[in-house]
């Protein structure tokens, strides 16, 4: 009977949920804010290491000759994207590091 008893605990343990708030956990701006700071910084970080990864593969030829000039930055849609984007998480993570900075020096806004 014990022993029953037992494996009805368990199965009972195992198909509770692990944390029972989780489901019915709100995000908050004071955790969104930093979290997707640090989520654009690393994608800013990527993006530089990748074109300065790549004009150390290429050289001065990609300053110099003019038609890979042409053809990487004006006629490629894909990149006029890319640059969109980079733009985008750059203004973000400027904007949301002066905000955090003003918020560490108490110039919060008031209610």
């Amino acid at each position: 009977m014990k022993s029953q008893v037992n494996s009805n605990n368990k199965k009972l343990h195992i198909l509770r949920p692990l944390s029972p708030h989780l489901p019915i956990y709100k995000p908050q701006l004071t955790s969104t804010f930093p979290i997707s700071h640090r989520i654009s910084g690393a994608s800013l970080v990527t993006i530089v290491l990748f074109f300065y990864l790549l004009c150390l593969k290429i050289g001065l030829i990609c300053f110099t000759y003019e038609n890979f000039y042409l053809f990487f930055f004006y006629s490629s849609k894909l990149i006029l994207i890319a640059v969109e984007i980079t733009a985008l998480a750059l203004s973000y993570h400027l904007y949301n590091g002066v905000r955090h900075l003003l918020t560490d020096f108490s110039f919060e806004k008031k209610d």
